[in-house]
């Protein structure tokens, strides 16, 4: 797919996971909770190797690589089941208070690109940046930690559970993480 670009598939990459029209989706426990078991799932069967992460309310950082020299397929097998899901207990959970809205903002999204059939949750691009050095990766990995600081969700990267600033505090987190070689 043209949209998962790595020119050098063993490499570390910094992407980033948009939400269309910046729809906040991941307010909800139930949505993140999706994200969370996906990349586990991604890590443990389909080679997704993740070395730094962040959800936040309507798109999702990760600094990762993959075994295999899959990383594109990874990602867009990703995407694809996430929104499925995420679709799926949107029609099938008639108390989410923005059911409605939300399925009205990705179906519309889905009929506005011809490559969807249906609803589309992800925008299209996850813009691959390629993490050439061990200082771009720590300027990447301290960007990734400091959104839900800079967004006022918590004082200290470490205490937002969304996160690998936990890890990186030492500390277990929601994913199993991979160090990248210095």
């Amino acid at each position: 797919m043209s949209n998962y670009k790595f020119h050098d598939p063993n490499l570390p990459y910094f992407v980033t996971f948009t939400v269309v029209r910046w729809v906040d989706i991941f307010t909800r426990k139930d949505y993140r909770d999706i994200i969370v078991e996906s990349l586990c799932y991604c890590i443990k069967h389909k080679g997704l190797k993740v070395h730094a992460w962040c959800l936040m309310s309507n798109h999702l950082h990760l600094i990762m690589s993959a075994e295999n020299n899959t990383p594109g397929a990874i990602i867009r097998d990703f995407k694809k089941y996430t929104a499925k899901r995420i679709i799926k207990h949107l029609v099938t959970h008639p108390k989410e208070s923005r059911r409605s809205w939300l399925l009205w903002i990705f179906d519309n999204a889905g009929r506005a690109n011809p490559d969807n059939t249906y609803y589309q949750l992800w925008q299209n691009e996850s813009h691959p940046i390629v993490l050439y050095s061990p200082h771009v990766t720590a300027q990447k990995t301290n960007y990734i930690h400091q959104n839900p600081v800079k967004a006022g969700i918590v004082s200290q990267p470490e205490h937002y559970i969304y996160s690998s600033a936990v890890d990186y505090a030492g500390q277990k987190g929601l994913i199993p993480l991979d160090s990248l070689a210095a």
